[in-house]
């Protein structure tokens, strides 16, 4: 893994316009290499469903951003798992949403938020980390996250609307630190 000095913190309402460019930047990228099965090809500023979902995201405390500099340069959601996706026994942490500055590809940013989001489980005392993605295409997404450590678990089709829409739940077992008195 590459080490980039990034800081990762609690995202505000204040910076969903930063975190919606980021998803703009996103699908133009997928759209012009041919995967706008993913999310589309409407930039996310232009529907107002996906500007409210980012802003439920930070008004709920669940967004996290990764800065680098002043800049803002990726963005997640870690909360419990959205209604779509097959319920577990177990407490988790669910990773939903990851997005980095297509500028800053494979830079690290997209691992940062990945140890962030580990991190945050384990102090919490949650020993498993889930997360969807979608799984058309080339599944270059799927296996990101499983050379990420993560194992897929099952799959889930039309979660955003569209019928053609096929993704994968992958999982991450973790250590979490024993509860103090």
């Amino acid at each position: 893994m590459t080490e980039v000095e990034v800081r990762i913190r609690i995202g505000k309402p204040a910076d969903v316009p930063a975190v919606v460019a980021l998803y703009d930047g996103a699908v133009e990228w997928l759209a012009a290499t041919g995967r706008s099965g993913q999310w589309g090809t409407e930039p996310w500023s232009a529907n107002p469903r996906h500007v409210a979902r980012v802003q439920r995201f930070a008004d709920s405390g669940e967004m996290r951003v990764a800065e680098r500099g002043d800049a803002l340069v990726g963005a997640m959601r870690l909360g419990p798992a959205p209604r779509f996706i097959p319920p577990v026994d177990e407490p988790e942490l669910f990773l939903e949403a990851l997005v980095i500055d297509r500028r800053c590809a494979g830079s690290g940013i997209g691992a940062a938020l990945l140890d962030h989001a580990r991190a945050e489980a384990v102090q919490q005392g949650i020993g498993l980390l889930r997360l969807e993605c979608w799984a058309g295409g080339d599944q270059g997404l799927v296996r990101y996250y499983e050379r990420a450590g993560f194992v897929q678990t099952g799959r889930i089709k039309s979660a955003i609307g569209n019928e053609d829409w096929e993704g994968a739940i992958l999982a991450q077992r973790l250590e979490p630190r024993a509860q103090a008195c």
